[in-house]
């Protein structure tokens, strides 16, 4: 479900938080000593060497996908919804206003099926993200020649991998329930 967010200056419910962007999501469901490295985190260092593990392929997806900034983020964005993971919905990209991404974008995102205002590539970044992530056998016959036409299939492969890092990792921190870092 989407993100709900607080009225301004509103506290949040018991046993929930608010985040920066006005996300008012749960607080996290097991206790972790806070480590100072943000909540996103500190929970997984339980088991540390699976905690750098995850954070090699965040690293790896991020620094190495040579989709455009708009692309991934319509993929990204999409699964975030799907997974409605509050950090994934709380963080935005890093270079997103060179890549001309705002607000509105996520908005346009969010409604991917009717949005003028995305490119084609972009439309079929957010559904190939939806299919992966709801129903990965409705990429059919029908599917795979429009996304084929449009996307190489080292394209394809990238996007793939991103999508499954997204799936992932949102749906792990969603079900933990941690919150976003206040950065």
């Amino acid at each position: 479900m989407p993100r709900r967010a607080a009225a301004a200056g509103a506290a949040a419910p018991a046993g929930r938080v608010t985040t920066r962007a006005g996300i008012v999501a749960a607080m996290a469901r097991i206790e972790f000593p806070d480590r100072g490295m943000g909540e996103h985190v500190d929970w997984s260092l339980y088991r540390t060497k699976m905690a750098i593990g995850m954070g090699a392929l965040s690293e790896a997806v991020y620094t190495n996908t040579q989709l455009p900034v708009r692309e991934r983020e319509s993929a990204r964005w999409t699964i975030a919804l799907i997974n409605d993971c509050v950090v994934c919905q709380d963080t935005r990209a890093r270079n997103a206003q060179e890549a001309g991404i705002d607000e509105g974008f996520y908005g346009e995102v969010a409604s991917w099926r009717t949005s003028d205002q995305l490119t084609d590539r972009e439309r079929l970044a957010a559904e190939f993200a939806e299919r992966f992530a709801i129903d990965h056998l409705a990429m059919d016959d029908e599917f795979w020649p429009r996304l084929r036409a449009a996307l190489a299939d080292d394209e394809i492969a990238d996007l793939t991998i991103c999508c499954g890092m997204f799936l992932g990792m949102g749906r792990t921190l969603a079900v933990i329930g941690v919150r976003a870092p206040d950065e």
